[in-house]
């Protein structure tokens, strides 16, 4: 790798990993998925780092070529993110369902005793 896309791609990695904290730090990025992202965050820096470790972990797995490891994993790790995002989706419509059934049921109670009061 020559040195200008080396730099680049530190600049890059930095920037994300930056990016991660700056969101935890604010907490626009909750607890639950903290460790996750920072986990990722790392990954990437030691890999963009030690360029060598990919290629080695590449040969040890049978994989030819080393991007296309670290396409499949990533491809992997997006895959997992969806389906986890996808349940809790699933998750808090059911949640928010069950809050309207009984804020309707709320309702309807509070106009049936303000009926009676006024009879």
């Amino acid at each position: 790798m020559n040195t200008g896309t080396y730099l680049i791609a530190l600049v890059g990695s930095l920037l994300i990993l930056t990016g991660i904290v700056e969101l935890l730090r604010r907490r626009q990025l909750g607890e639950k998925y903290a460790v996750l992202w920072l986990v990722v965050g790392i990954l990437l820096l030691i890999f963009t780092v030690f360029p060598g470790l990919l290629t080695a972990l590449a040969d040890l797995l049978g994989v030819v070529v080393p991007t296309n490891l670290m396409f499949f994993v990533g491809i992997l790790f997006l895959v997992g993110v969806v389906l986890h995002l996808s349940w809790e989706v699933s998750r808090l419509e059911n949640e928010t369902r069950k809050l309207a059934e009984d804020l309707a049921i709320l309702q309807l109670e509070v106009a049936e005793q303000k009926r009676e009061k006024s009879e």
